[in-house]
């Protein structure tokens, strides 16, 4: 019997539009916020990783869901904390993700 190749689905969520990370002492916490909702969990870094690059890491994690799940390239661009434990994140199409106008080359 010949299967057919299943088809890719978009998550209904859709494009994460910010992230919301934060140092507990349990491990560091991340939400990312989409046009439909919001997604929690656990980063993937030791809990005594420098903020810095635990901020790095939510952001790595964030494209690659961008890039597999909607075939999009984002950035993320970190707001200056306003607690010491916590940070957000804006995230936007890459300059080179976005559609260029018609009549125009890119």
């Amino acid at each position: 019997m010949v299967r057919r190749e299943k088809e890719k689905k978009r998550p209904a969520r859709g494009v994460p539009k910010g992230i919301v990370l934060l140092a507990t002492p349990e491990g560091w916490r991340t939400s990312v916020l989409t046009k439909n909702g919001m997604l929690c969990g656990r980063l993937d870094v030791p809990i005594n990783t420098d903020p810095q690059d635990a901020r790095a890491a939510a952001a790595v994690m964030v494209t690659e869901l961008a890039r597999d799940f909607h075939d999009t390239d984002v950035e993320v661009s970190w707001d200056p904390p306003r607690e010491p434990w916590s940070w957000t994140a804006r995230v936007t199409p890459a300059a080179d993700d976005e559609p260029s106008s018609p009549g125009t080359e890119g």
